[in-house]
């Protein structure tokens, strides 16, 4: 009876070392496991990120935009019917766009600047318009023409901004400045779409009236620096 007990207790001795190989083989698929998605393909993933980004987006079309290394280091946007890509680097369009207006003698009526946005093209309203009226002059269709065959192929959303100054209208058939302001953005953006070659799925108007100056409405030459329209390539479509 005492040998009986012995040979069982020696025969279930050895289970646990079947527990424990059990135990080491799921750790080592663990631990395989993620490995396997520090180790993922980048551009798979990326791939799968621009699709996912495309299902969500706010504009019709299917665009997406990727900056790359930052703001600065460039914009991609994609058709979803298109299967190249456009990369843009931003620095080099403002580049591209001061020595246009240099060449131009421009520099005195236009300012391009950089920020987070993207790039804007202030243009005085001296250049378009005359004193209170939003029918383009004919210089100001001239110089939008040659903006407009930089940026048609390049720009991912381009937002047209009227801005003014903070004194009040006197007569004429519009009543403040915001009605002057979103005039003269129209007038621009329907230019550029129509004589241009802008798509119009692009472009957005908007208007500021005297709310955004660049500098204070104290003296007759600050007042005319905010009497503007901003051409703003966006680097990111708006939300």
């Amino acid at each position: 009876m005492a040998r009986r007990r012995k040979l069982q207790e020696e025969s279930g001795g050895g289970n646990w070392l079947t527990t424990y190989g059990d135990m080491v083989t799921l750790l080592l698929t663990f631990f395989v496991f993620l490995f396997s998605f520090s180790s993922i393909d980048v551009q798979k993933f990326q791939k799968m990120l621009l699709s996912f980004q495309g299902a969500l987006g706010v504009l019709p079309g299917g665009k997406t935009v990727q900056e790359n290394g930052g703001v600065f280091g460039g914009m991609e946007h994609q058709d979803a019917g298109e299967s190249k890509r456009t990369t843009i680097n931003i620095q080099e369009v403002a580049q591209s766009l001061k020595l246009y207006l240099k060449q131009e003698g421009l520099e005195r009526q236009t300012v391009v600047r950089v920020d987070q946005r993207g790039i804007t093209v202030s243009i005085s309203d001296q250049l378009l318009f005359e004193t209170g009226r939003t029918d383009m002059k004919p210089e100001g269709k001239r110089v939008l023409f040659k903006l407009a065959q930089q940026l048609k192929d390049v720009v991912p959303t381009l937002s047209v901004e009227g801005h003014t100054d903070s004194v009040p209208l006197r007569g004429g058939p519009l009543k403040n400045n915001w009605g002057l302001a979103a005039l003269r953005a129209s007038t621009v953006a329907s230019y550029l779409q129509e004589s241009g070659g802008i798509d119009p799925r692009k472009i957005q108007a908007v208007s500021y009236g005297a709310f955004r100056p660049i500098v204070p409405n104290d003296t007759p030459e600050h007042r005319a620096l905010n009497r503007r329209v901003d051409l703003v390539i966006l680097s990111q479509y708006p939300k």
